[in-house]
């Protein structure tokens, strides 16, 4: 047995935290050094610290993004989230449609290929969204719980249905997907599950909560973690919807309960610690340069431009006709842009069923890089003005001091109970 894996944990967690800081300095989130630390240590700069393949980090990273979706559900009010459906909906929308057109042209442009189906292809690569970035930023801003950040979380969802729409349109095309009915049916029972989770997960939590009557505080960030893991697990494999849908879905139920703040408390150590900075850095990692021609270069340009355009664009203009003001439009807009591991598995799949040139991944990765590093600093650009928040606040507003003193007094409590009993 290796144990490589403990020196190369303890890397990522010292790097993340050092480039995180630098980061910091230069008013930029932190979570652009962790992206940057995976990025300069990994096989991308030739350093090769830090392993590209690693099944084990892999999975870590996963279960980091999972957590981390899981807490913004937390912090997310579904009244809110409702207000925003419309509205996000239409953001969405406008979001995947100027990607996939945009791409498409960029594609039957300058691509090697004339095929117009692997063309659209390019474009469906591009309407994918990773909102976890944004997420993190939001929250690292104090603006996760905001108007601007509501509505990036509910056209996040939609948009993540509706590049699956888009995704198994072209794979069935091509005769290497499911039929698009099928697909529209696993996506309603998805919905129609999250749904009744959520009126029965609520009801009975609650329910439990009232009948233990906090004999052991510590069961309940246990409990919502299954719950976490259960849904994030059948959106996956029983639905095919991305893991992190399921795992925000649950964290909307959890956020409903009488100790939504306390569990949320419980989740904050593990995820900023350790998971969080695992993900983050992975993204980094698992980028691997290949040989650039003049005209891939050309084409890797033109299609960072139109990927980072076509959804500012594209969601600012959708945000403007659901009536928000031009600067929340900007916001929205670009948080919005970042790509992430989300475009990353379109484009493998892609490759795997042919639609999309080997020789095209090399600029499709440098895409999601960049957009991956430039979304965090576009969007602290787009809050720069608004009133100022300490960097360390955390979830529910609580800044790090005060979730540990929460827990200290929560200790105090239920070393008095028991006092009380034994009396």
């Amino acid at each position: 047995m290796s144990y490589d894996f403990l020196w190369h944990i303890a890397l990522i967690l010292l790097s993340t935290k050092v480039f995180g800081l630098v980061t910091r300095r230069f008013q930029m989130p932190q979570v652009v050094g962790a992206l940057l630390a995976g990025l300069l240590l990994g096989p991308a700069f030739g350093l090769n610290l830090l392993p590209s393949d690693s099944e084990m980090i892999e999975q870590l990273a996963e279960l980091g993004v999972i957590v981390i979706m899981f807490s913004a559900g937390m912090e997310t009010d579904v009244r809110d989230l409702k207000k925003a459906g419309k509205s996000g909906f239409i953001i969405a929308l406008l979001g995947v449609l100027l990607p996939l057109f945009g791409g498409a042209a960029v594609s039957a442009w300058l691509s090697p290929t004339d095929d117009m189906l692997q063309n659209f292809f390019i474009g469906t690569v591009l309407t994918a969204t990773s909102v976890s970035i944004t997420v993190e930023t939001l929250r690292e801003l104090g603006k996760l719980q905001s108007r601007v950040g509501n509505a990036i979380l509910a056209a996040a969802i939609i948009d993540d249905i509706l590049g699956i729409i888009a995704l198994t349109m072209i794979t069935s095309l091509s005769g290497d997907g499911e039929s698009m009915g099928m697909v529209l049916v696993k996506i309603l029972l998805f919905l129609l599950f999250c749904a009744v989770a959520y009126v029965v997960g609520v009801r009975a939590l609650d329910w439990y909560i009232h009948r233990a009557k906090d004999r052991n505080l510590r069961r309940y960030p246990i409990a919502a973690f299954v719950v976490c893991l259960l849904m994030a697990f059948a959106a996956e494999e029983y639905f095919g919807v991305a893991d992190i849908t399921g795992a925000f879905a649950a964290g909307l139920m959890i956020g409903a309960t009488k100790k939504a703040g306390y569990i949320a408390s419980k989740f904050e150590p593990v995820q900023y610690l350790f998971l969080a900075p695992v993900f983050f850095a992975s993204i980094g990692m698992s980028v691997v340069l290949p040989k650039m021609t003049t005209e891939l270069i050309v084409f890797c340009v033109l299609l960072v431009v139109v990927a980072v355009l076509s959804k500012w664009i594209g969601c600012g203009l959708g945000a403007k006709l659901c009536g928000f003001s031009t600067r929340e439009c900007n916001q929205i807009g670009l948080g919005m842009v970042c790509r992430g591991e989300v475009a990353l598995i379109v484009a493998n799949k892609g490759v795997d069923i042919g639609l999309m040139p080997q020789e095209l991944f090399g600029p499709v990765i440098i895409m999601v890089v960049l957009t991956t590093i430039l979304t965090p600093i576009l969007l602290k650009m787009a809050y720069k003005g608004e009133t100022e928040t300490h960097l360390q606040e955390r979830s529910f507003g609580m800044r790090r001091e005060d979730l540990e003193n929460l827990d200290i007094v929560t200790d105090r409590l239920l070393k008095q109970e028991k006092e009380m009993k034994h009396q």
